[in-house]
């Protein structure tokens, strides 16, 4: 293998390129990114960020050193248009074209948007630095805020938000957010942050589209209110960046379609991060992660297969996330649905301060603990042993 092109320049981009040299491909790598900026950290983008506690080069992923001992061609700023398979070409926004013996795919996800969200000034997405730079640029004490999106980025730039003054209203289709995450008993609990710190929540109805002239001026809902905005954040959740992928003969589904060790239909092809469809050894079918932690996890074992040419090692990481609110740390591990049992394990949900466990089939399949971080760490340790070498039983159970 002589070339081997990245195609997106964000945490698991940037780590497969790191595998890359570290397991001891040498020849020729070229890594590809639709911003123009070198790799960052996205997480403190809606929390320490946006409230002005770091600056853009206080998220770089590398040092300049660890950039050098890539020795890596930079195709920053232009992003992938096109995958010719059949000629092992990545062709760019540009025209111009790479020619690869392997390809990782780590595009990540694109936000989607609601009707009158694109043009107007004070209207926001939060997917890129840029974003949060143009986002924190407009919140102050007072600025009528509101955040249409009650899912964990949406959530946590309202906290963000409330903590710099402005007044925040907090918007989801939902009656419950969050409960297709954490469950209908412990959703509650979590959403109730928002009011006790003085955001308006109106949940229960869809936004409809954002009013605006020159400038936003507000949110309309399905059933005619409209909610006065002097800033509108956009969070209605994300899609895999697979567009650019139609056409290739790889199989996309809700994200590229891969088997256990993100190898797709291509030996030469893989897929890690937001985008990897892939099929855990310890699940019954294909999931995908959006989180963080998955897109680090990943990388080793689908750079290994890439250089094997071949599935050599499967990808046995649990997903896990964890967010920070109104001062609150929020941990989760695991799969759960949303007819699991829910058992508090450890703390006091009055005191939100506890560790629950989610059973289905009898079994321990996720966990979720709110500012526990010790206690859930050994949970997290127990559930990651139970799903990763379980006997036939378990196997079963977490299907």
């Amino acid at each position: 293998m002589n070339t081997v092109v990245v195609v997106g320049s964000s945490v698991a981009g940037w780590r497969a390129a790191q595998e890359l040299r570290e397991q001891g491909f040498d020849g020729r790598l070229v890594i590809v990114g639709a911003e123009p900026h070198r790799p960052y950290d996205r997480p403190p983008l809606s929390k320490e960020f946006l409230a002005g506690k770091l600056q853009p080069e206080e998220l770089a992923l590398g040092s300049e050193q660890e950039e050098a001992d890539l020795a890596a061609e930079w195709r920053l700023g232009v992003p992938a248009a096109r995958l010719d398979t059949r000629r092992g070409a990545v062709v760019l926004a540009d025209g111009s074209e790479i020619r690869a013996d392997g390809i990782v795919l780590a595009t990540g996800s694109a936000r989607r948007s609601l009707p009158g969200s694109a043009e107007a000034a004070g209207i926001h997405r939060l997917r890129t630095v840029d974003d949060a730079l143009a986002l924190r640029g407009e919140i102050h004490a007072g600025a009528r805020v509101v955040v249409v999106g009650g899912g964990l980025i949406g959530t946590e730039i309202a906290s963000t938000c409330r903590s710099l003054g402005a007044a925040v209203t907090l918007v989801d289709a939902q009656h419950l957010p969050l409960t297709r995450t954490l469950g209908i008993e412990l959703a509650p609990l979590c959403f109730a942050q928002h009011e006790d710190h003085g955001v308006r929540v109106r949940c229960g109805t869809p936004a409809q589209r954002v009013l605006a002239d020159d400038r936003v001026t507000g949110v309309e809902l399905a059933d005619g209110r409209v909610i006065p905005a002097d800033v509108v954040v956009v969070e209605v959740g994300a899609e895999p960046a697979t567009r650019w992928l139609r056409g290739s003969g790889l199989k996309l589904r809700d994200g590229v379609v891969t088997d256990s060790g993100c190898v797709t239909a291509l030996p030469n092809v893989v897929a890690v991060g937001d985008i990897a469809r892939y099929q855990p050894a310890h699940r019954s079918h294909t999931v995908r992660s959006d989180h963080w932690s998955t897109a680090m996890n990943q990388p080793p074992v689908a750079v290994r297969n890439l250089l094997a040419g071949r599935t050599a090692a499967a990808y046995t990481g649990v997903p896990h996330f964890w967010s920070q609110q109104y001062g609150s740390t929020l941990q989760f591990a695991g799969y759960a649905g949303p007819k699991d049992r829910i058992t508090v394990v450890d703390g006091s949900l009055k005191a939100r301060r506890f560790v629950a466990t989610y059973q289905r089939g009898g079994r321990t399949i996720a966990v979720f603990a709110m500012n526990s971080p010790k206690q859930f760490a050994t949970h997290r340790r127990r559930l990651i042993t139970a799903l990763t070498n379980p006997g036939p039983a378990a196997s079963r159970a977490v299907r």
